[in-house]
């Protein structure tokens, strides 16, 4: 294993979380998942660059806030790691970044539609999701965040939310820990779908501030049912 220092148990969980997100159809042979290091200030756990479902401990990898490994390697990393460390440095209440390509979520950063709560499971849309357009920060690019500078521009559009949308790629979802990060990300994809799927049916009547805010609490309180069900499902690491 890579000297990441940190503990075993979390190291197995974000392969665990890297397995999920792709037995979900939250990531495919791309995205990723991060979680901070649990005893080393300003460092987080990210795998090299490997296909999220073929995830391994020995994978996962230790960086700083710049995106340089503070591990010896010979492994490449993501070319898009700065979105995680730019977003930690941005928010120091933020224990788990997921990056993911999930197709029903990208038809609302391309039309700048707002991704909103229409059934319990999503309440923590209910603090509203963000946009992120690459080209207002940099002009045409491959529309990938590869460097500290994009980063630091898609945290800030990222501001308090949940998730922020980014047009012409796919989304970034943030938790309070590892498991409400996957959790965001699985149930924002399914959002997304009953949302477009509602929108063609007539006017959506969409859950309120409220409804949202106690579906959200209620909800962050079951978050280990379902993420030991969907553990159940990837088996063994």
């Amino acid at each position: 294993m890579h000297n990441t220092g940190a503990n075993p148990e979390l190291i197995d969980r974000l392969v665990l979380a890297n397995r999920i997100l792709y037995d979900q159809g939250v990531v495919d042979g791309l995205g990723h998942v991060s979680v901070r290091h649990d005893s080393q200030p300003g460092v987080f756990l990210l795998s090299c660059n490997r296909a999220p479902g073929m995830v391994v401990r020995d994978d996962i990898l230790s960086y700083d806030y710049d995106g340089n490994t503070v591990c010896e390697t010979s492994e490449r990393s993501y070319l898009e790691r700065f979105i995680h460390a730019e977003i930690y440095r941005a928010r120091p209440d933020v224990m788990s970044v997921v990056h993911s390509h999930s197709p029903s979520v990208i038809p609302f950063a391309a039309t700048r539609t707002a991704l909103r709560p229409i059934y319990h499971m999503a309440g923590f849309l209910g603090c509203g999701c963000s946009h992120f357009d690459i080209r207002l920060a940099a002009g045409n690019t491959d529309m990938l965040i590869s460097s500290s500078q994009l980063g630091k521009s898609l945290a800030e559009s990222l501001g308090n939310s949940a998730v922020v949308l980014m047009r012409g790629h796919g989304s970034t979802t943030v938790g309070t820990s590892l498991e409400q990060a996957v959790f965001r990300a699985i149930y924002a994809e399914t959002n997304a779908k009953l949302q477009a799927q509602a929108k063609n049916l007539g006017e959506v009547e969409y859950l309120n501030d409220e409804e949202a805010k106690l579906a959200s609490d209620t909800n962050d309180g079951q978050i280990l049912r379902s993420w030991n069900f969907w553990k159940m499902r990837v088996g063994p690491i």
